[in-house]
């Protein structure tokens, strides 16, 4: 008569458990030594009781297993960290596609082209976002050309203030008893009441060789 199968459960009683614990380990330790040698694998077995006890077996070095084992999995992390990314990036690139497409499409719509299978609504709201659009241009330009007259608005402010002070070197200034200083160049007004005011260099012409005679008598 054969042995019945036990339950894959935890054993509740304490000592059937360890009865158990130890027979499973012996076996599992003999298992691994002939894997070890049948097969020429590298094998290492860590154990830990329920008390926390180590047994452990190594058919060469457990470090060397170990070192072995952790090099093997940071490559196979990488490399399904790699294909994670690349994954990513497809799904990415994807999208992408699918919205320049859609951009596209929009801008020949709003160009004009390609109207066919649109509905009344359809024409209707894009009729909306070109008015839209319009406003939006409008008033772009329409500040900009405010910001010019007021750029040309102050320009000839400080024109017409470096013209009042060169009319004022011109004439000279006035002394507080009212009289009028005069500067000593001699300058020449032309001055138009409807054209900008130009200052011109009188130079009166000198008889040079008549004072070097009067410089040679003297």
């Amino acid at each position: 008569m054969g042995r019945g199968k036990i339950p894959i459960r935890r054993i509740d009683n304490t000592t059937s458990r360890q009865v158990t614990f130890s027979k499973r380990r012996n076996g599992l330790l003999k298992k691994a030594k002939e894997l070890a040698i049948l097969c020429d694998a590298e094998v290492g077995l860590v154990i830990f009781s329920s008390t926390g006890k180590l047994y452990e077996f190594a058919s060469t070095s457990m470090k060397a297993i170990m070192e072995g084992y952790n090099k093997t999995k940071e490559q196979s992390q990488q490399l399904q960290d790699s294909a994670s990314e690349l994954k990513f990036w497809q799904r990415e690139a994807t999208n992408l596609r699918k919205e320049l497409h859609s951009l596209q499409q929009n801008h020949r719509q709003l160009m004009g082209e390609e109207l066919y299978g649109l509905s009344v609504k359809d024409l209707q709201n894009l009729e909306n976002k070109l008015d839209m659009s319009l406003k939006g241009i409008r008033a772009k330009k329409e500040q900009i050309l405010i910001n010019e007259i007021q750029e040309l608005t102050r320009k000839g402010t400080i024109i017409q203030q470096e013209n009042l002070e060169l009319y004022k070197k011109a004439y000279g200034k006035r002394d507080p008893d009212g009289a009028v200083t005069k500067n000593t160049t001699d300058f020449t007004l032309c001055r138009d009441s409807l054209s900008p005011m130009h200052l011109q260099l009188s130079c009166q012409p000198q008889n040079f060789d008549v004072m070097s005679r009067a410089s040679d008598s003297g």
